[in-house]
């Protein structure tokens, strides 16, 4: 294992929530650490969907790369690698432990989402026929066949909702019993969506490896476009109970406005947390995280009490509070972002003699 490194914030967990959380705390002035198993939600996506300015031609792991180069650019440190323990020191601190790296922090901020839990097979290609965000896709299947599968509450919703897109919705429960409610059980029928309660026996993809069609143990078939499975999340709570942080009764971690857990300097962001499974909303939260952050752990304006524990007036020598290492980063960016631009046809020309 390395040497041990420290921090004022470590983000464990690379999607954009975590992410952006780390580009407000380096950006502030807080040495910043970043350790990341790699794959997530984010990285799955084949296209980019509902974000601002990002082309949606711009693949998750293109969008999950970009950002990791913005956020070394300004000086945080980068870790490809698995968390696998967090233990609170006497000081208050952290030891956060990876296969190769070795930390100690002040604030550990947890980014590590979920996954969503698969439906056994045939499935098509997620992003060619399976989708699992449904205020991200549901743009794509206007007037398309599309099934919800699932027999759960949650299933039956999305269903009806579906039908806002398109009138062709078909509820697979692949045999399994249905569990909503009864209420939802006549809401249902009143809607034009169709139950069908056969398993899948195979499927159909064209050559541009999109779902064409399931066929079903009773022989028929039916053509989809697409659609979503809704069998609920695993939430990767582990380093968060173990550090006390509550959890609310969905799994998620309970948090405030601020990403601030039960437990003292444990913050959690995106999809470990309630809300909208949506980029944007991630970086959101990131960046009133690493705001937060920062409100905790900047230097100035001291106390009183600080003031008057260190005998008096700050000199100003002890400013700028930031660590020689950002302060030195911050120099050669602002110096290269100030550079006038190269005009490359006139450094091409000789030189007059």
């Amino acid at each position: 294992m390395s040497d041990t490194t420290e921090y004022e914030v470590t983000v464990v967990g690379g999607g954009p929530a975590g992410l952006t959380t780390a580009l407000y705390t380096t950006r502030l002035g807080h040495d910043t650490a970043m350790i990341n198993r790699g794959g997530g939600r984010a990285a799955m996506m084949l296209d980019t969907h509902n974000v601002i300015g990002v082309p949606e031609e711009t693949s998750g792991n293109e969008f999950l790369q970009t950002a990791r180069e913005q956020v070394e650019e300004y000086g945080a440190d980068y870790h490809q690698d698995f968390v696998s323990d967090i233990e609170r020191r006497e000081d208050g601190r952290f030891d956060v432990t990876a296969g190769s790296v070795s930390v100690v922090t002040e604030h550990v901020v947890l980014a590590t989402g979920f996954s969503d839990v698969r439906p056994d097979p045939p499935l098509p290609r997620t992003g060619r026929g399976l989708h699992w965000c449904l205020h991200c896709d549901a743009y794509m299947f206007v007037d398309q066949p599309v099934f919800v599968m699932g027999a759960g509450e949650a299933a039956a919703k999305v269903a009806m909702i579906m039908l806002n897109f398109t009138d062709e919705v078909d509820l697979l429960t692949r045999g399994d019993e249905p569990e909503w409610s009864d209420e939802t059980d006549r809401q249902l029928a009143a809607h034009p969506v169709e139950v069908v309660h056969q398993e899948i026996e195979s499927m159909e993809k064209g050559e541009d490896g999109w779902l064409e069609s399931f066929t079903f143990v009773d022989g028929e078939t039916r053509e989809y476009r697409g659609g979503f499975p809704m069998y609920g999340s695993d939430y990767n709570t582990a380093l968060a109970e173990k550090l006390g942080a509550e959890l609310n009764d969905d799994g998620t971690i309970a948090v405030d406005d601020h990403g601030q857990t039960t437990a003292e300097g444990v913050f959690a962001v995106g999809d470990i947390t309630p809300g909208h499974n949506q980029i944007p909303t991630a970086m959101g939260e990131g960046a009133r995280c690493g705001i937060q952050n920062h409100y905790d752990l900047r230097t100035f304006p001291m106390s009183l009490d600080e003031i008057d524990e260190q005998g008096g007036d700050i000199e100003r020598s002890a400013a700028p509070g930031i660590s020689e290492t950002l302060r030195g980063r911050a120099r050669e960016h602002n110096a290269e972002a100030a550079a006038p631009p190269v005009d490359l046809d006139e450094a091409a020309e000789p030189a007059d003699d």
